[in-house]
């Protein structure tokens, strides 16, 4: 598999990566849990080290499943993950990308994550890191084209 970096940064990734939104998430019924599992987990198998999941999808059912598939790989993969949102009661109510919610948020995310067992967090890509990687997280801004 090629490998990529990503912007200006240390971050080296599979050229192809794996976007996880439809295995928990989207249109029509989830898939199976297990299966998506060894579908990602065949991934890492095959090369792949850049998995993409959001707070919105599920929301934050996607994240954990992917956090507890990348466990055994948690060293050797890179999870982005996008935010901005509002929620409650597992609703969005509307967009919210003020800092202390970036703030709140990452935090949320690198819990969400490690909850399911996950550890090498990234969010983003791309840019300056931020106060948040006191936290072990990688935190940058995504670069627009």
């Amino acid at each position: 598999m090629q490998k990529r970096k990503l912007g200006n940064s240390n971050l080296e990734v599979s050229a192809i990566g794996l976007g996880c939104m439809g295995m928990s998430y989207h249109r029509g019924p989830a898939p199976d849990r297990d299966a998506m599992i060894a579908l990602i987990r065949k991934a890492v198998e095959l090369g792949v080290t850049l998995f993409d999941t959001a707070e919105v999808y599920g929301p934050f059912i996607n994240e954990e499943l992917v956090g507890e598939a990348l466990f055994p790989f948690r060293k050797e993969v890179v999870i982005a993950t996008k935010f901005g949102s509002n929620f409650e009661n597992g609703k969005s109510t509307g967009l919210n990308s003020r800092p202390e919610r970036i703030r709140v948020r990452l935090a949320a995310c690198s819990k969400t994550l490690d909850r399911s067992h996950s550890g090498h967090n990234q969010a983003g890509a791309s840019g300056r890191e931020s106060e948040i990687g006191r936290l072990g997280i990688h935190s940058r801004r995504m670069a627009r084209p």
